[in-house]
């Protein structure tokens, strides 16, 4: 017999409806590099860099986008400069960063990251969160674990 792994408190992520009916929720951005540094017992918990940040749920975004702030306090290293296609249809050229370690609820990926310029909003595209089978859930309007596959392997989040 099959038993379901135990649920586990991954502490409070917010998600929710603003007036206009976009869909934002809280997650959790690391530097994936600080992080796989932590996991080699190379450097201390305490000196990862995270922060928690509201994010705008964007579906017709590809990729996790940060702006420049987020990238400076997570300290994200340069990968290449990339032409990106904004939503109206112009042309911008952005760096993209990473790797970014993302959690969501019992979820996590880790994806390079766009950087947009300014104070721009923190979006979370459909490639990270396919990647942590999270959905939006349409009645509540907002982000949440795939009810089909609610549990995942503990060993994965360590």
């Amino acid at each position: 017999m099959l038993k379901p792994v135990p649920k586990t408190d991954y502490g409070t992520f917010r998600s929710g409806v603003n007036e206009m009916g976009l869909v934002f929720a809280e997650i959790e951005l690391t530097n994936g590099g600080d992080a796989y540094l932590q996991r080699k017992k190379i450097v201390k918990p305490e000196d990862v860099k995270r922060l928690r940040v509201n994010a705008l749920v964007d579906t017709g975004a590809y990729m996790l986008s940060i702006n420049e702030t987020v990238r400076a306090q997570l300290d994200l290293p340069f990968i290449e400069k990339q032409m990106s296609q904004l939503a109206d249809d112009s042309l911008l050229e952005v760096d993209i960063v990473g790797p970014v370690e993302v959690r969501f609820e019992n979820r996590r990926t880790t994806c390079d990251a766009v950087v947009m310029p300014g104070e721009a909003e923190v979006l979370l595209g459909s490639i990270p969160m396919e990647d942590m089978d999270v959905i939006i859930e349409p009645r509540q309007q907002k982000l949440v674990v795939n009810p089909k596959h609610p549990y995942i392997a503990q060993k994965y989040l360590k």
